[in-house]
């Protein structure tokens, strides 16, 4: 190729960085802006015209709007662009054969710049027709080999116009300022504004601020590529940076942490997806845009979205404003409720910011979508699944056919109108992972929490924008069919709501955290994208009312928090090889743990993260994430040196990372503000809360918390039956169980009539495939037994129940635990049990909800009594809830204990003590 040929194709944007980043710009291509303020596309038409065309290249200016000029005439005449001035009051049809005729006139190789192109929609008074102009338009480009420029105001236009650009046009960029920069409204150069009403425009360009053109060089820009025509896949959705006093004219650096990207995409109010209903509105539609603040209107609005009637009802009445509901409407896909999940979410920020204003600086701001319910009653009945769930509400057959009904639901289909808006909304995330979330109606809600009982799916939305759908599509199947699934039912049927009204909704919501793992050079040198691993600096749960309260000192009404380094997946659900930070927030330095030894057994190893690289949820070992994270270590954790290698290595030893997270609690307002977040929803929801969170940490040592999720706390902190006063001290030859510490939930004192005793040590004999075996024949003992008298159950038993991991505990759900009143957990097999491990977890909230009591039983702790060979030696009646050849098999394993009406048990959590006696006078008095 001659060096002539060569200078002729090469273009520019005037940015070397961006030149790199899309490959390009090259001959024939049509590049679309789509800014917030014309401000952004006149300083790149100006660095354009200044550095983008080859020798002997023609620029032509296409003059027609009524905004500033792009490009002076000085500023014309000094750069050689020729201004072509094109008629907007002679029709759209001799406009566009206008501008056609000057393309060809121009001839090979021309750059071109066009004024705003949502100007056009003054004269068309139609979104469609910037449509058919780009359309013809951009053929006539490519074929000419020329460079074109075009913008459209975003928020302004409809998909009519929009979607036509987006697949016709080569380059296709989203562009956004500072969200600190100062904002000024432009004035037009002429008034041509109508006043009729142009339904498919629900803003207006006039509300479009714009900066003053003075000294663009030294503004931030943001930029995103949308389509980058197959050139730089990775590129495409990704939020860049560049700053131009900082950053070399080669760097664009990938924006990864979802508080920037929130900030920057979010300062304009978001209209809604371009291809949303009340573009072209129906009922439903109408009734949002015609909506006025007035209690009648909220009150309609709020029965179409988030309840009819209820405790949520009245609380979202007092906190949701007709314009907090329109704001809801705007990013809802399909029509319906939105769920308790989301609910939740919603009225938890809305009741903080009301009620504290200094909340707005501490609180990420979200982003969220949601997908109404009735998305998912339409993808019931197409996909020919309604006859069958309706089946499933008869208790006695509602597992019939559920497998099946799930396959069908896993390869279902969505209407057209649906997919749109799904990929649309895609796009505006972007490459930025995102988690999919059930969110149900009766999910969250007063009396019913449905803790892990439905999936929730994370998407780390890394390929190009067809495979992200396809991602997405996969997480929402996943979600639908789990409605169905045997723990679901199971849950429903245990509840008593199998024939309630039970319908998904979702909660799209883009993952808070950061990229780490280093920058790599993707595409370009200079292009500095995010690291692999993506996660939040910290993550968990909190109660408002603390049911372990380990100490004397501790208040169980201050609450208390269960805290995490990574993704919230590592405190809600139990990872019988970690251990967590509980914090009582009264008194955040008290731990469970005894001591420093004890505190570094019990500290968390391995961090949940997303694997960008490999699209996945994964986890990694603390250890192993360190030579890569840019928090600073000093703020979640303590450093030691270890002796031995000190003095193998004098000062060139390495300090090891504990995970204590004691200095972010020394140097922050962190614990005093948690409390006071869960003492403002306590008071505001009239009981007790738990939420779900994420924490973001500064560069200067502050913070933003993510408020992901609240939902009432069912817990009752004292049994039906009265607790003695004082406490009872029997003679010891009536004690059978006495333990201090890991006492969480319902204290009291009641009967007990049986206990079911798993030995530890016919236990430890068993295989693993016995182990997944035995919840089978134990819930054949929990079950209601009338015979049985009045008493309560209680299980007994060795290490962790509900574990995953045999080799540490019974693997049980709590389905399999029927009818027990206690559940404890003997210290075998697992030594060093801590109550904590459940706090907070889905196991957690089902024994909550259950009102079922939870004892650790210590063994070698100062004061526990538990003689198991006495209980192994008295008569099992294992045989009387199961056929014989199954009491042969487990008898060994299982004992079931009858013991009348003499036994008690009392506990009392504010002590943190339990007691399982004889009462005075009984026949079966402990010898």
């Amino acid at each position: 190729m001659t060096s002539e040929k060569v200078q002729r194709n090469r273009r520019s944007t005037g940015i070397e960085g961006l030149d790199r980043l899309i490959r390009g710009p090259r001959p024939g291509d049509n590049v679309v802006l789509q800014v917030d303020c014309l401000s952004l596309y006149r300083d790149f038409c100006r660095r354009a015209a200044l550095r983008g065309g080859g020798p002997g290249d023609r620029l032509a200016y296409f003059r027609f709007a009524r905004h500033e000029s792009l490009l002076t005439e000085e500023e014309c005449t000094h750069l050689g662009v020729e201004i072509r001035r094109l008629p907007l009051d002679q029709g759209f049809e001799h406009f566009i054969t206008t501008a056609h005729s000057h393309i060809l006139e121009l001839g090979q190789g021309a750059v071109l710049f066009f004024d705003s192109l949502s100007e056009l929609s003054d004269c068309a008074y139609s979104d469609r027709m910037i449509g058919n102009f780009f359309q013809l338009t951009c053929p006539l480009v490519l074929r000419t080999g020329s460079l074109a420029w075009f913008a459209l105001v975003r928020n302004v236009h409809s998909y009519h116009a929009v979607t036509p650009l987006q697949e016709t046009t080569q380059i296709f960029l989203d562009l956004y300022g500072s969200p600190e920069a100062p904002a000024r409204p432009e004035t037009p150069s002429r008034d041509t504004r109508d006043t009729r009403d142009t339904r498919d425009k629900p803003a207006s360009r006039d509300n479009c601020k714009e900066d003053h053109p003075e000294d663009q060089d030294g503004e931030v820009l943001y930029l995103r590529p949308v389509k980058t025509d197959g050139r730089n896949d990775d590129a495409e959705g990704t939020l860049f940076c560049w700053n131009p006093r900082q950053d070399s004219p080669r760097d664009f650096r990938a924006v990864s942490d979802s508080d920037g990207i929130t900030t920057v995409l979010n300062q304009l109010p978001w209209p809604g997806l371009p291809s949303a209903g009340y573009r072209q509105p129906g009922v439903w539609d109408r009734t949002f845009l015609q909506a006025r603040e007035c209690s009648r209107d909220q009150s309609l609005l709020l029965r179409l979205i988030v309840a009819r009637e209820g405790p949520v009802f009245e609380l979202a009445r007092r906190f949701f404003s007709v314009a907090d509901l329109q704001q809801i409407w705007r990013r809802m896909i399909g029509t319906g409720f939105i769920g308790g999940k989301a609910v939740g979410m919603l009225l938890a920020r809305a009741i903080l910011l009301k009620k504290r204003s200094r909340w707005e600086r501490i609180l990420e701001p979200h982003d969220s979508f949601f997908v109404g319910s009735d998305v998912y009653y339409t993808f019931l009945v197409i996909n020919n699944c309604w006859w069958d769930r309706q089946r499933q509400k008869d208790p006695e057959t509602f597992l019939e056919g559920s497998q099946g009904v799930r396959h069908r639901m896993l390869q279902g289909r969505f209407p057209r109108y649906i997919m749109t808006r799904f990929a649309e909304m895609l796009d505006y995330f972007g490459t930025s992972p995102i988690i999919v979330r059930s969110s149900s109606l009766l999910e969250d809600n007063f009396g019913n929490a449905f803790a892990g009982t439905y999936e929730s799916v994370f998407c780390t939305m890394q390929g190009n924008r067809e495979e992200r759908l396809q991602e997405f599509l996969a997480a929402v199947l996943q979600i639908y069919a789990s409605t169905i699934s045997d723990t679901a039912l199971r849950y429903r049927r245990d509840r008593g709501i199998l024939d309630q009204d039970e319908q998904m909704a979702l909660l799209v919501q883009r993952v808070s955290g950061s990229a780490e793992g280093g920058s790599a050079e993707s595409g370009a040198p200079g292009l500095h994208c995010r690291g692999r691993w993506f996660f939040p600096h910290l993550a968990g749960v909190a109660f408002s009312f603390n049911p372990y309260a380990w100490h004397p000192e501790i208040d169980p009404r201050a609450g208390v928090l269960r805290l995490v380094f990574g993704l919230g997946t590592r405190a809600v659900d139990r990872s019988d090889d970690d251990y967590t930070r509980v914090v009582a927030l009264n008194a955040p330095e008290r731990r469970p743990e005894a001591g420093g030894e004890e505190i570094r057994r019990h500290t968390q190893r391995r961090v949940d993260l997303l694997d960008l690289q490999e699209g996945r949820e994964t986890s990694r070992y603390f250890s192993d994430l360190i030579p890569d994270l840019t928090v600073q270590l000093d703020q979640t954790g303590t450093a030691r040196v270890l002796p031995r290698v000190a003095r193998r290595e004098r000062r060139t030893a390495r300090p090891v990372w504990t995970l204590t997270f004691d200095p972010f609690f020394r140097e922050t307002s962190f614990v005093a503000d948690m409390r006071d977040l869960l003492e403002t929803l306590r008071e505001a929801y009239g009981t007790d809360v738990d939420v779900e969170f994420t924490v973001q940490l500064g560069e200067s040592g502050g913070y933003r918390v993510n408020l992901v999720q609240c939902r009432p706390l069912q817990i009752q902190v004292q049994k039906s039956g009265s607790l003695p006063e004082p406490f009872p001290e029997p003679h010891p030859r009536q004690v059978l169980l006495r333990t201090s510490g890991g006492v969480v939930g319902c204290g009291g004192g009641f009967p007990v009539s049986r206990i079911l005793l798993v030995s530890p040590r016919a236990y430890a004999e068993l295989s693993t495939q016995d182990r997944y075996e035995l919840p089978g024949v134990l819930r054949a003992v929990t079950k209601e037994d009338p015979s049985s008298g009045p008493g309560a159950l209680v299980l007994l038993g060795p290490g962790r129940w509900g574990t995953t991991m045999p080799s540490l505990g019974v693997p049980v759900q709590v389905s399999d635990l029927g009818t027990a009143a206690v559940l404890c957990e003997i210290d075998q097999m697992h030594q060093g049990l801590i109550a904590d491990m459940s706090l907070g977890t889905h196991f957690f909230h089902e024994l909550v909800e259950r009102n079922l009591l939870y004892l650790a039983v210590r063994l070698g702790q100062e004061g526990t009594v538990l003689d198991l060979d006495w209980l192994e030696s008295q008569e099992n009646c294992l045989d009387q809830y199961v056929p014989p050849e199954t009491a042969l098999r487990w008898g060994a394993v299982l004992r079931v204990l009858h013991f009348g009406a003499g036994l008690k048990l009392v506990a009392e959590s504010s002590s943190q003590r339990a007691l399982l006696y004889f009462k005075e006078g009984a026949a079966d008095t402990y010898d």
